[in-house]
């Protein structure tokens, strides 16, 4: 792993970073020249730029604002995009839709550019299962696909014990791969081989939930 840190999130309905999140966020970004956002839903320009405005008032709020931000989607030339990531003090890959958003980084050619950065990379929904070694975006297909491979921790985001529709199709992934479910403002932080968490974080492989425990999370961590 080249990156400074990853930071796989699941999501912030509050519009607000937790303090735990804060917290790590102060440590690893005292640089904070460029902030690019790749976008997980490729032609909502609109959407895009609002999403990216009002993520980059979270890190303000922190008081973590950055030089300069911008959006990779499909408005961004495939060269301009190789520059954003190589220049990069942080690199977010945003909520939405995975399949799109690993569409988007293959079509602009910049998946080995996010590989090799030294940068802060962080994901949050979308973002957080793109960055996996295998990915799955259950909503389009229950197939595992290969993904950024920053670390093989396999996301999925938004997680709710009582939606017994989703707790089953999870269920079934599991068989063939182990599943970190992140409930809401829960992070996992890996840096240097090492990962830590914060919330509320389950794992599932073969069919069996259980908590996810510090010590599951590192036997899941590449080193």
């Amino acid at each position: 792993m080249n990156a400074q840190m990853l930071g796989f999130f699941s999501g912030f309905p509050s519009l607000h970073f937790p303090d735990a999140v804060v917290t790590r966020l102060k440590e690893e970004l005292s640089v904070r020249k460029r902030l690019v956002f790749i976008s997980a839903w490729p032609s909502e320009y609109g959407r895009n730029d609002n999403d990216a405005a009002g993520m980059h008032a979270m890190f303000a709020e922190c008081d973590l604002p950055f030089s300069e931000y911008h959006v990779i989607d499909d408005r961004t030339e495939a060269a301009f995009a190789k520059e954003l990531i190589r220049t990069g003090s942080c690199i977010f890959l945003m909520g939405g839709n995975a399949t799109q958003q690993i569409q988007l980084l293959r079509r602009k050619a910049i998946v080995d550019e996010i590989r090799l950065s030294s940068a802060v990379i962080l994901g949050v929904s979308a973002g957080s299962i793109n960055m996996a070694r295998r990915s799955v975006d259950i909503w389009g297909s229950l197939t595992p696909y290969e993904g950024l491979a920053l670390a093989d921790i396999t996301i999925k985001a938004h997680f709710d014990m009582e939606n017994k529709e989703l707790v089953q199709t999870l269920k079934q992934v599991s068989m063939e791969l182990p599943i970190c479910a992140m409930e809401d403002d829960s992070a996992i932080f890996v840096k240097d081989g090492h990962a830590s968490m914060t919330g509320r974080i389950y794992r599932i492989h073969n069919g069996e939930i259980t908590a996810l425990s510090q010590a599951m999370l590192g036997s899941m961590v590449d080193r």
